[in-house]
């Protein structure tokens, strides 16, 4: 014979739909973090296109790398691994990805 635990010993569903609400609004965050990432690397990279300045351009990489990184992270966390499609699609420089010790 089974024994089956009553009902009112579970997640009420207050319980339930408070989880439910909690989840989505993690991963509304989840994604706009990500969106805020991607917006920091276009404006990183930008300025590191229209930069004619030897000495600036040090601090642009810098400055690339880490906000490339940074959504890197940012993607991981939201379950994205793969950021073969994402080089292609920003065209990050080789100079960017070797500073995160990435190959192009």
């Amino acid at each position: 014979m089974a024994v089956r635990m009553p009902s009112n010993f579970g997640r009420s569903g207050a319980q339930e739909s408070a989880l439910d609400l909690l989840g989505h609004e993690i991963l509304g965050e989840k994604a706009a973090a990500l969106g805020r990432a991607g917006r920091r690397v276009e404006e990183t990279l930008t300025r590191l296109r229209e930069s004619c300045d030897s000495v600036d351009r040090a601090r642009l990489l810098r400055d690339a790398a880490e906000a490339v990184h940074g959504y890197f992270i940012q993607r991981e966390l939201c379950g994205l691994r793969k950021h073969d499609a994402v080089i292609r699609e920003y065209n990050i420089p080789k100079a960017v990805l070797a500073r995160l010790g990435a190959s192009g």
